[in-house]
């Protein structure tokens, strides 16, 4: 019996995430809250490990502080068993320079994969939402015999446009081309509506991705981006593989959410996704113990609803609750409230998404908004009423009509 394959995981999390702003203003996008008492980093550390990789780094970069701590306080594993998940912030190791992409991320961190030694290294982005097992993908890659596997989840051909499209050759399942942001292409064979879009998770014997990193390195003209540039290298010499997420059997999912992935990098699509989370049958399920999300252990009371000082009573409907809120007199719908926020009588949130520790003062409405870390809005102030009004005030208002309110503003009436 030959002996096991030795795996690394590698996380990228050095992104600025623009789209994001202002959320991501003084936080990498991989630090984002998410679901009241996540981050978005701890998807992909989650899957990972569940999926029996005990060996992660995170490569990381832009203002990485918050990140950093959370995965030290959070994702501590036994060193007795040579486990753990290390926060790797740049390191400047071929001159004074930045990454200037996720393959150059990798490559100015190869003394990683040389002290490790790995048969072969899981490459996976940091912001997404999804659940997977990399097991099944890893084995997959195995039996393939491709130097390169890229994970791919099916999306409806009229948003081609906005993915990595893989044009799979079903015959020997390697990937014929890859096709950036397509206008113009077929749909699968088995599914002509449909098109495999690049998940941004790849799977690489460890040779050859450093030799595929290495070439990246010393080209002028590339754009030293992994999808962009690492796949293309290997589909042009035919060593690249694909693996369809519709095979991935992840215990505990349902048919509603079994093959869920969501990109979290538009306000829109991070308001989105927390709207799956909320229904009866959710679209994306939290509570899937045989796959759980992990994340930091919040030291907090349980959630207190009361009445306010006239008896209304504070009350959610269709809503997450984190740890340590008080809603007093409060009337919650359709919303996700993170941890220690504080509900005065006669507020309403609706239709909204709350970081930690936010003040809604009474009688204050919030509708289809997301309110950032330390926001505090005054008695009868509102957000997400009145577009051309917040505005005025210097908020963020998408076309969609999702009102964002940065980090620590006081919102006054």
């Amino acid at each position: 019996m030959s002996a096991p394959k030795k795996i690394f995981g590698i996380i990228l999390a050095g992104g600025e995430g623009k789209r994001l702003m202002p959320l991501t203003a003084d936080r990498a996008k991989p630090a984002v809250p998410f679901g009241g008492q996540y981050r978005l980093i701890d998807f992909a550390i989650s899957n990972l490990i569940n999926s029996g990789l005990r060996q992660i780094v995170v490569l990381t970069q832009y203002k990485s502080h918050s990140l950093d701590r959370h995965i030290s306080q959070t994702w501590r594993m036994s060193a007795l068993l040579d486990s753990y998940v290390a926060s790797v912030p740049a390191q400047q190791r071929l001159g004074k320079r930045w990454f200037s992409g996720s393959a150059d991320a990798i490559l100015q961190s190869l003394n990683l994969i040389n002290d490790e030694k790995p048969d072969i290294v899981v490459v996976i982005g940091a912001d997404h939402v999804y659940r997977m097992d990399f097991q099944q993908m890893l084995d997959a890659h195995i039996a393939s015999g491709a130097k390169a596997t890229v994970a791919g989840i099916r999306q409806p051909l009229a948003l081609a446009s906005q993915f990595g499209v893989i044009d799979a050759d079903t015959d020997t399942g390697r990937i014929k081309q890859f096709l950036e942001k397509p206008t113009e292409i077929e749909g699968l064979p088995d599914a002509p509506h449909e098109v495999l879009a690049s998940m941004g998770n790849y799977i690489f014997d460890a040779d050859a991705l450093i030799a595929a990193v290495e070439a990246d390195g010393e080209s002028p003209t590339s754009g030293h981006d992994m999808g962009g540039d690492i796949v293309p290298y290997f589909v042009e010499r035919s060593e690249a593989g694909y693996y369809d997420m519709k095979q991935n059997e992840v215990p505990g999912s349902s048919p509603r959410d079994r093959s869920y992935w969501r990109d979290v990098g538009t306000i829109d699509s991070f308001f989105d996704a927390h709207m799956d989370l909320i229904s009866t049958l959710p679209v994306f399920n939290l509570y899937n113990m045989e796959w759980p999300i992990h994340s930091q252990a919040v030291n907090s009371p349980p959630a207190k609803f009361v009445r306010d000082s006239v008896g209304r009573i504070g009350n959610a409907i269709d809503s997450i609750v984190s740890l340590g809120c008080v809603l007093s007199g409060t009337h919650v719908e359709r919303s996700v409230v993170g941890p220690w926020t504080l509900a005065g009588g006669g507020s309403t949130i609706t239709d909204s998404v709350l970081f930690d520790h936010v003040r809604v003062g009474a009688g204050a409405r919030v509708h289809r908004a997301i309110l950032d870390k330390n926001v505090v809005l005054a008695d009868g102030a509102t957000v997400g009423v009145d577009r051309e009004r917040d505005l005025a005030r210097g908020f963020t208002v998408t076309d969609s009509g999702i009102t964002v309110v940065g980090k620590g503003v006081f919102v006054d009436r």
